[in-house]
């Protein structure tokens, strides 16, 4: 997704630039895909005047001073800017840091709605369809016309997916499986690719055992409590 990810500018001492990165590091900045801390590095002078009232790290009061500083720049995801400032605040040695903080267009990798993969071994439409609706408890489902070829790569989001219908396409799925699908837009498949409208709630039906497993993995001292009760408000009649 975009705009999910941001970028921290921060201007330290020389000496003391390995334990501000380390400490940025440790709460989860510069990680890019597969790769972790990954920062960028520049040298340059800073300048400041202390004034009345402050107790700087170095230079005197009143008189402009100039240090030898790295300018330090780290991308990390937007939810952890508390934790990364705060990170980079205790272990910076002013007394008043700067830093900047700004939001990037850039897509993040590892997050998103829904996912895409590939079967082990293709399968025809019929038995794919045939599969879909077995292993989602389905009485029916509503898809776009077959293509009568195998299929191999499959593109999923739980709810109302519809919006993902050209990324899905981009992405080569010979299949995407999602919900909420309106009449016009089981067009955008435009037989390039097989759309299945699962239902709303039957495609997020197992979204509960997902939170249920990371609760239990998580928080192992708590007794966890996973609902019965279908909340489904959509009701199919089928006699």
């Amino acid at each position: 997704l975009a705009s999910e990810l941001k970028n921290l500018y921060t201007f330290v001492p020389k000496d003391h630039a390995d334990a501000v990165r380390q400490s940025i590091f440790e709460a989860g900045g510069g990680v890019i895909s597969n790769y972790s801390e990954c920062s960028f590095n520049t040298a340059g002078a800073g300048t400041f005047k202390a004034g009345a009232g402050t107790d700087p790290f170095v230079g005197k009061l009143g008189e402009r001073h100039t240090e030898q500083e790295i300018k330090i720049e780290v991308i990390f995801p937007a939810y952890l800017e508390e934790k990364i400032v705060s990170g980079m605040k205790v272990a910076h040695p002013y007394e008043e840091v700067a830093y900047d903080i700004i939001p990037l267009a850039n897509v993040h990798p590892g997050v998103g709605s829904g996912m895409i993969g590939e079967l082990a071994t293709p399968m025809t439409e019929i038995s794919f369809l045939t599969m879909v609706k077995q292993r989602f408890n389905l009485s029916f489902l509503k898809h776009t016309p077959l293509l009568q070829k195998p299929v191999k790569r499959v593109a999923v989001c739980g709810g109302a997916g519809s919006f993902l219908i050209s990324t899905a396409m981009a992405q080569k799925a010979d299949v995407f499986i999602t919900a909420d699908i309106t009449y016009h837009q089981f067009f955008d498949a435009d037989n390039r690719m097989i759309i299945i409208d699962i239902g709303h709630y039957e495609s997020e039906q197992y979204t509960i055992n997902l939170i249920y497993e990371q609760l239990q993995l998580n928080f192992s001292s708590f007794a966890i409590l996973k609902t019965e009760v279908n909340t489904n408000p959509v009701h199919y009649f089928s006699h």
